[in-house]
Parts: structure tokens; sequence; C-alpha cells
């Protein structure tokens, strides 16, 4: 609250404030150094649209106490002061110092709150007065807030009201302070004490927090005693004045500005300021709106009041928004971790799939090697065994053919060339060539694994992820619930899920165990479903699709609604001439003519009972209470065509109505203040009424089936209150007879 009860002038808490035209407030002290004495005739012209050389005399220095020395500052800033305030400030911020070809200035003060504040011009000869509070014509006050410009009349200053509410509640504030900053613990072994937190009532002393809990703990024979604030302190909003006087309490009451000797005692509106009887009788407000002070002073509390359940209203929606902005930051916090576990898992499970990938490679390398090495091996052992065998064929040839015996010569030689010549076949074409080569027929494309691995981001990631169906949904259990017969689920999908999801599928039972069925197709995550069953049990399951295909069903969950109905009258379907009240439960109409309206519950299965109380009965009109479909027609008695069973009634008896045929009359009506109760049930398809609690007639109608809607027909000589929720009656009193 201190920010509220400083000047934006000297940045200190406010001494004679006066209230602006604007409504802001300022010192009286330094109104009269932000005030600027303008002549009449003189010409304003902008410094910083001057020529060079040519500024005004009246910016050949600064205003007293500014410290700013001569120059184009002062001049322009009076100016702003001056001239209209906002307009001039609109004007001068078309041109700076870089458009304009004229040199720099010095900018405006600000205050210590940060407000700016328009310089003085120098006053001319004789201003002095006028600065004091009655200057001459022209003279004007800036407001250093909104820098509205206000003129000042023969009175000067004194023609702006003193605020002494604010000044009151500013005497307060610091007499408040100074008693808190004087109040110190009694019990404090520091030097100097500390200042009091609590102000024992029977102790009669004086503790800080700390000598508090060690010397007055809150048990014992000290559970009973009463701390309150020490003396001083400020109190909750709104509890006082902190020990001051209250209004009327001894304050001296304040006096009109113009009449010294009278006290403030009306409100004129339309200058929006207090005055007396004096100020009526000299004729300034006697054509104005005046009221009695104390009338608006009550008129204006409340509607502050109200505007300040409104501001509540709003900061307490802010700091639920500030919670959930922490809650976001914690999740935000949360979801990166996940998303970085994540990441590290999905490129972990890539390098273990190149290193797995990578070990058969190297496997079929292995292979291929060890393959290629055999058979060289093989070829290697098999040309030295052929190669052994032919040199030592040679060999004994050549000892053959060195002997002189022809005849032994020839015994051998055709055995011998025979050897020879098959020795020469086994070298035949490709037996002297490697079978395998030295290079490896396996060729490894990583380029576009490369490039891949290159190019991977979280877009690439996404589209590179095969897709494939959605997995299972997850039902949101907090987020479902059900209301009459109305049934809300929510379900989202698992978090770290990359597979896209087009839409989802709803599928209910009947409520009775029977086959599931498509109740809802599209992109939403929560879905309501009206016009089930009351009392029944239903089970519901979601999944989700996209372009692959459909996912897997989630897991059952079970559904129970409303035992009884809770509904009200429908403003939306009623004839226009019905009138709803009292949140849509209270009816009646503005015709002389029968007008229908129906209920916002709709009924096809169980038992339903409700009771309507009839508030007002005037000339003994005839309402019609009963069911009936929603296309019903609307401007007539309810029961005249053949969308309605209802029982109408008077004051003395009742009959049974259904395509306008009338049957079982039955004695006994309806007067201010009776009960009429309708029991649907769609069990036995019968439709029964009360009157009071007894039986009106045997039960109304039979073989009734299809959706019904509660329905009542009045016109504006009867007025009723609708009760729903109801259990159905289980002690039926006997049925009147109907009269013959």
């Amino acid at each position: 609250m201190e920010e509220e009860l400083k000047c934006p002038v000297c940045g200190s808490l406010f001494r004679e404030p006066i209230i602006l035209p604007c409504s802001h407030n300022v010192c009286l002290p330094c109104a009269r150094t932000i005030a600027v004495q303008t002549p009449e005739n003189e010409q304003h012209l902008p410094a910083l649209l001057q020529p060079r050389g040519s500024a005004p005399p009246a910016a050949a220095a600064a205003a007293p106490g500014t410290g700013l020395g001569p120059g184009p500052a002062a001049s322009l800033d009076s100016e702003c002061a001056a001239g209209g305030g906002v307009d001039h400030a609109d004007k001068l911020s078309l041109h700076s110092e870089t458009d304009s070809g004229y040199g720099s200035y010095t900018p405006s003060l600000k205050s210590p709150n940060g407000v700016r504040v328009l310089p003085l011009v120098p006053a001319p000869p004789g201003a002095a007065a006028a600065q004091r509070g009655a200057g001459p014509a022209g003279s004007s006050l800036t407001c250093p807030q909104c820098h509205r410009s206000a003129s000042l009349d023969q009175r000067g200053l004194r023609g702006f009201q003193r605020n002494r509410l604010l000044e009151a509640i500013v005497q307060r504030y610091q007499q408040g302070r100074a008693a808190a900053a004087a109040a110190k613990c009694q019990l404090c072994d520091r030097s100097p004490p500390e200042p009091a937190a609590v102000l024992c009532e029977q102790c009669d002393v004086l503790y800080c927090a700390a000598c508090q809990l060690r010397c007055h703990p809150a048990r014992g024979p000290f559970a009973k005693h009463r701390l309150v604030p020490p003396p001083g302190a400020p109190g909750p909003p709104g509890g006082g004045d902190g020990g001051g006087k209250g209004a009327g309490g001894g304050r001296k009451l304040p006096t009109c500005a113009e009449h010294d000797l009278e006290n403030y005692s009306m409100y004129c509106v339309s200058c929006r300021s207090p005055v007396c009887y004096q100020c009526l009788e000299d004729g300034r407000h006697g054509k104005h709106d005046v009221k009695a002070l104390g009338a608006v002073w009550k008129q204006h509390k409340a509607q502050l009041s109200q505007a300040l359940n409104g501001v509540s209203d709003k900061a307490k929606e802010a700091k639920e928004f500030l919670v959930q902005l922490k809650n976001l930051l914690q999740q935000i916090q949360e979801n990166g971790l996940d998303y970085e576990a994540c990441l590290v898992a999905q490129c972990d499970a890539l390098v273990d799939a190149l290193t797995r990938q990578k070990a058969k490679l190297l496997t079929k390398v292995t292979k291929e090697r060890e393959h290629k090495l055999k058979v060289v091996w093989d070829q290697i052992n098999h040309c030295t065994l052929k190669l052994r065998q032919s040199t030592g064929l040679m060999e004994y040839c050549l000892e053959v053919i060195k002997e002189n015996d022809p005849s032994g010569f020839l015994q051998i030689s055709d055995a011998l060339i025979k050897r020879v010549q098959v020795s020469q076949e086994q070298w035949v074409k490709g037996a002297l060539e490697p079978k395998v080569s030295a290079e490896f027929d396996l060729t490894l494309d990583s380029e576009p694994l490369l490039q891949a691995i290159h190019q991977l981001d979280f877009i690439q990631m996404k589209c590179r992820v095969p897709v494939t169906v959605p997995p299972v949904p997850l039902l949101q259990l907090e987020k479902c619930c059900t209301r009459n017969n109305s049934v809300t689920l929510a379900w989202r999908m698992p978090p770290l899920s990359h597979n896209p999801v087009e839409g989802y599928i709803l599928e209910l039972d009947d409520g009775d165990g029977g086959q599931f069925r498509e109740v809802y197709v599209g992109k939403e995550t929560l879905c309501t479903i009206d016009g089930l069953h009351f009392n029944s049990t239903y089970n519901a399951r979601v999944k989700a699709f996209n372009s692959s295909g459909v996912g897997p069903y989630s897991k059952t969950v079970i559904l129970q609604t409303s035992d009884v109905a809770w509904f009200t009258f429908d403003p939306s379907s009623a004839h226009r001439d019905i009138v709803l009240s009292n949140d849509n439960q209270t009816a009646t109409c503005s015709s002389y003519d029968d007008r229908v309206v129906l209920g916002t519950a709709a009924f096809s299965k169980g038992v339903h009972y409700w009771e309507l109380h009839v508030d007002r009965y005037d000339n003994h009109p005839d309402p019609a209470f009963g069911i009936a479909r929603i296309n019903v027609v609307k401007d007539m008695m309810l029961g005249k065509d053949d969308k309605a069973w209802a029982m109408y009634v008077d004051n003395n008896r009742s009959w049974f109505m259904h395509c306008n045929s009338h049957t079982n009359r039955t004695e006994g009506g309806v007067c201010k203040g009776a009960t009429v109760g309708v029991l649907l049930d769609l069990n036995k398809h019968n439709l029964t009424f009360y009157i009071n609690g007894q039986q009106q007639g045997p039960p109304a109608f039979e073989n009734v089936e299809g959706v019904f809607m509660p329905a009542l027909s009045l016109n504006r000589n009867v007025q009723v209150t609708l009760h729903t929720g109801l259990e159905v009656p289980q002690c039926v009193k006997q049925p009147k007879l109907p009269s013959n």
C-alpha cells in the first residue's frame, strides 16, 4: 500500500494532497513547483521547432531547483507543461534530434517513482503570488502521471480540493509505522532488542518471534493466552484505523473550502464534489443534480466494495494462474528430462543396432576370408603334390634316357610314355590359375546412412520413424464423470509416443451388458454422451487410428448413471410466453392462454418421480401436469394432442387427458401450497399422479413406451416450482375412488 501513498513528483509520502481534475493526487508544495504561468498573448513554439539562435526568452534559464542550465530543454518541457500536456507531447513525439535538423536536448526530469515531471518555465514578474495560489488567468498545472493539463482560475491551487481522506490514511500509516518501529521485545538479550512481533494481553509483555517461541509457547498454562499484534502494527484491510479515531469518532468534520463556517452536507453530482447549504444558496450549484452526502457516500462505498470484489476475484484467478505457471515449469522440467532420456535411449538404440550390424558384417567378412584361405590352401596342397609327382617322374625319365640298353628301354618305354602323357594332361588349362581372387566381393554403402545421421533432428526423426498403428490410449479416470443420465470421458496418448494419430473411436455398450457401439469418432480427447438411461451401468472404451490402421482398445471403464434425475425447466424449448426464474426451477406465464414448458431430462428407462409445488393459484385455472414428446404442441393445454399424457386439475377435481380425450374424473383439486407428484414407471410402462402425497385416481396411462420429457402447461394465474432428485415414493396411500 505504501506505493499508493507516495507523491509521483517527490516520491515521498503525500503532504497536503490535492485532487487534480484527472483524479490523480499530488502534494500541494509539489503542485506549486510544477505550476506554469502562461501570459495570454505569448506565442508558444517548442524549442525543437525553432531555428538555431532564436530560442524564446523564457528558455534562458531553467526552473529553480531543476539544475538545468540555459538551453532548449527548458523551453521544450515548459511548452509541454503549459500547452495542453498530451497534445504537445504527441506533437513533439513526431520530432527527434535525428530528423528535425536541430541540436540535441536534455530529457525532462523524472521523479523518484519514475514518473516524468515537466520542468517549470521561469514565471514573469509578479507571478510569485500566483504560484502561491492566486495566479492570473492562463495559469495551468500538468499532471505528472497522465500529463493532462488543468487550467487554474482566480483561486489558483486553492481551487483544487484537498484529499482529506488520503491525508488521514497517510497520517495513520505514519503513526502505525512509527509505533511499530518503537515496539521492541521486552525479553531480548540482544542489543538493541528485536522489534516486537506479538503482545500477550494477559502477560502484558511484548515478544519478538524468537522469544515468543522460547518464553511463551502456545501450550500448557499459556495455551489460553491471547496474542495480538503489537500497538501500532497495521491491522488487516478494512479492520479499522490502527488505533486512531474512526470516522466521526472525535475527528473534526471537514468544512467547505468556500465557506469556512459550513460543513459539507450535500454532494453535487454534476461537479462531483461535496458542497454545503451556503453553496446551494449562492446559486452556483442551483441547477445541478445535488444529493445527500451520506446517501452518495454509502452508494459509492457499495460500488467500491463491488469493484474490489471483482479485483479480488481477478487476483484469485491470477494466483491460480501463477500456480498453473509454476506447475507448467515443473511439467516442462519433467518433460524435458523425459525427452532427453528418450533421445539418449533412441541414440543409444541406434548405436547398439549399428554395433550389432557391425558385428554381423565383420562375421561375414571373416567367413569370406576363411573360405578364400581354405580354397587357396587346398589348391596349394594339391598343386604341390602334383608338382612333386611330376618332378619325380621327370627325374626318373631322365635317368631312363641315360641308359644305353635298347632292349631294357623298350620294355618300359610304352608305359613310361603313357605316364608322362597322363601327367601332362593333369596340367590342363585353368589348372594353374587360382580358384579365388584376393579381392572380396562384399561392398558396404554407408553413405546414405551417414547422410541420414547428419540430417537427423527432431523433425527428421519423426518423419523417419515408421508409421505404425497408434498405441493404446490411456483413460484419464480423474476427468471421467457422470451427471444425471450423461457421462463424460477423457483420454490421452501415452507419453513419448511418436506414432501419428488422426482420430479416436469411442465405443459404449447399451447399459445392459450388450454389444459395444460407436458413439464418437473425431480428434477430440474429451467427449460427453447425453440421453443415457438412469440408474444404469455403462462400459466404455476408446481406440486411436491413423493411416496405417486402428490401434488396440484401451482398458474398459465402468460408469454408473444417477439413480434419480436432477433437471430444470428448459428455456430453449419453452413457449415464448413462459417466464422462468429461480434458476429455471420456477415457471409462470405472461398469457391467459395455456402454454407448455418441458423439462431438460429425457426418460426412456427406469422409474422416475418429481414434484411441482403450486406457489400461486388465482381464479381457479386448470394447470396440466404430465409427460410429453419433444415435438409436443406448446400453445395449448398439455394433453390435447397425441404427443402428451397429462392430468389437468382445478380446485375441485382432476381429469386425465391424451389426444383431447378426458377420462377418470377424480374428486380433489389443488390450491396455493399444494404439491403435485408425477411418477413415471417405464419398467411397468405406466404413469401415476399424486396430490399432496396421495395418489390421485388409478394409474393414469398404461403401455407408455418411448422417450418422454417432463411437461407442464399453465397460464398467468398459476406459478409452480419444480422439485427433482426425489426418491420414488415407497408407501403409497390408498387412491381416491373416481366419481361416477
